[in-house]
């Protein structure tokens, strides 16, 4: 029997509280369960940042949280160099990891990735 391959889901999140939750609902419920979800808060002013640390609790989501606007580009690029393990990341604390960027640093919060 053939190996699923695991799918990243990334979505990039600026000031999108209003669709976000649909959002991320849409992507845990298909049927493909071989997926990784990864969203990336771009710095919002909303309550984005608040509404996705609710899907922690979903062991294949993640969440980077970047302390300054970058736009999507960089957003969605931050995201895939994590995927393909271009990153170094420290752990700060349980579930936390502070992970370099060049507009800053930023927190990666997961529960399936580890130092």
């Amino acid at each position: 029997m053939q190996a699923t391959p695991l799918i990243s889901c990334i979505i990039p999140i600026y000031n999108t509280q209003k669709f976000l939750k649909n959002c991320i609902e849409s992507c845990i419920h298909q049927t493909y369960k071989n997926l990784e979800i990864i969203l990336v808060n771009d710095a919002s002013s909303d309550n984005s940042l608040n509404i996705a640390k609710q899907y922690l609790k979903y062991p294949n989501v993640s969440l980077v949280d970047l302390k300054q606007n970058s736009g999507a580009s960089m957003a969605r690029n931050i995201a895939i160099d994590l995927v393909l393990n271009k990153i170094k990341f420290n752990q700060t604390k349980q579930n936390t990891y502070e992970i370099e960027t060049n507009g800053g640093g930023s927190n990666l919060y997961s529960k399936n990735h580890t130092s």
